[in-house]
């Protein structure tokens, strides 16, 4: 936590030494073009939020940091990117790779390769301006992406409360896990004028859960057993198979913007352990910018640890930290729900249910209040509403946060659940490509309160890590 702390402080402090560094014109001319002449000309030469730039986001190697899932730590390693095109040029390749380790000897490494589809049709003509739409002009136009990843984590530390809304802060226990997750996916856009797209993953999933003795709270072992926690004995090899369409739509305006997604994946045991199941996932996003027409979304054609701009240009750089020419703000809505259906005999792993509270095991901040990993079952609805806005043109921002979850192991259980709120508001700072930095102060909830400092996982701009259930 001060680890991370201190480099909040940095990249804060870098910021306004923007002034110090050179202009376009400038990099473009006089830029070197391979790392180690970045790094001799940013880092010797002590252009502070260059040589930040350089080791944190440079290609091939940078320097590879983020927040593990909650209570694992803060972890530093390697991260190496390459990309090159097809000799047909209709294909561009490009992959990444990364290893990091916390100071609580929790780890994550991964291998992830993009295959993007370059072929473009070719844009049709018409004369004068008669038939113009300026609904038809677009700056980025989505291509279809295939990617082939293998990504390995081991967490020492995580805490189970048992199943349900009604479990209590004294069912807390600690259990360790492994997870590897290989696979494919891809996603192939199908009607521009909605951006809609629909993607389809195939994957391998092989987990271990171990004891956790030494902590606060007893192991998991000595509170639960299989019927208290499922799969807590078996831990069988699962292929996971999965569909979706996504939708990100935008006003005449380019003010509000939507991002719907619909997925079904079905969750298969091999080991006839019974744990196998189905989940529906209905996410919908709603974003309202209140001073530009875009909205920040992850580039399927980049890796985790590649935030280039244009993944085609092997010169093409992240966004650099900079002073923004507008101010920047929105507002946001959000509806998720997360349906698990199973036979009568089979059950969902207890590693695979969605939990909320402080924040789950991919990382994401939900009902902040409460413990980590507070509640935890089969059925989930969330809602968010926020508001995020900078402070002047600075990259660093306020935040506001406000949650209203129901759970409940049986799907039928949902609409008479009560529901669980909590709120949080804080700091944020999204600088060049470097990854999400937020620093908030939980409350509103019934359990007290928490201080959560979170350091994004990729970087921006990138695309996400494999879901972790």
């Amino acid at each position: 936590m001060r680890r991370a702390a201190f480099a909040l402080v940095v990249l804060l402090c870098a910021v306004p030494l923007r002034a110090q560094q050179p202009t376009p014109a400038e990099v473009a001319a006089e830029d070197p073009a391979d790392e180690k002449g970045k790094i001799a000309k940013n880092c010797l030469f002590k252009h502070v939020v260059g040589c930040l730039e350089v080791l944190f986001t440079g290609q091939p190697l940078h320097i590879a940091v983020g927040s593990l899932p909650p209570q694992n730590g803060f972890a530093y390693g390697l991260a190496y990117v390459g990309r090159k095109d097809t000799k047909s040029g209709n294909w561009r390749i490009s992959w990444n790779g990364d290893a990091a380790l916390s100071s609580s000897r929790s780890w994550r490494g991964g291998l992830y390769v993009n295959f993007v589809d370059s072929r473009i049709s070719q844009a049709e003509v018409d004369m004068g301006t008669g038939n113009a739409n300026m609904a038809d002009i677009r700056a980025y136009i989505e291509q279809p992406v295939y990617t082939l990843y293998v990504q390995t984590i081991s967490l020492n530390k995580l805490t189970m409360f048992g199943l349900g809304p009604e479990t209590l802060e004294s069912g807390r226990s600690y259990y360790g896990m492994s997870e590897t997750v290989a696979g494919a996916s891809g996603v192939r856009p199908i009607y521009s004028h909605l951006n809609m797209g629909v993607y389809g993953e195939i994957n391998g999933r092989s987990v271990d859960v171990r004891p956790s003795p030494n902590q606060e709270s007893p192991s998991i072992e000595q509170l639960y057993g299989p019927a208290d926690a499922p799969g807590l004995n078996d831990h069988p090899f699962f292929l996971q198979l999965g569909a979706g369409v996504r939708m990100r739509p935008s006003d005449s305006k380019k003010r509000l913007h939507l991002n719907y997604d619909v997925a079904y994946r079905p969750f298969f045991d091999t080991s006839g352990s019974e744990l196998s199941f189905q989940r529906l996932t209905v996410d919908l996003g709603h974003e309202l910018s209140l001073y530009h027409t875009h909205m920040r979304v992850p580039r399927d054609t980049n890796g985790p640890d590649d935030c280039a701009i244009d993944p085609g240009d092997a010169r093409s750089r992240c966004q650099p930290i900079a002073k923004t020419s507008t101010k920047e703000g929105s507002i946001g809505f959000r509806a998720f729900t997360s349906l698990s259906r199973t036979s009568s005999a089979n059950a969902v792993p207890f590693y695979f249910q969605p939990t909320v509270g402080g924040a789950d095991i991919n990382g994401n901040n939900v009902l902040g209040s409460y413990q980590d990993y507070r509640f935890r079952a089969r059925n989930l609805l969330l809602l968010r509403e926020s508001f995020e806005h900078s402070f002047g043109k600075l990259p660093v921002g306020f935040i506001m946060l406000a949650d209203q979850a129901k759970l409940a192991n049986a799907a039928g259980d949902l609409g008479r659940a009560p529901w669980i709120q909590s709120y949080a508001a804080g700091i944020t700072l999204r600088a060049g490509g470097l990854p999400i930095i937020s620093l908030l102060f939980a409350f509103g909830g019934h359990e007290g309160t928490h201080t959560i400092l979170n350091m994004g996982a990729s970087l921006l701009g990138s695309s996400g890590r494999p879901s972790l259930f």
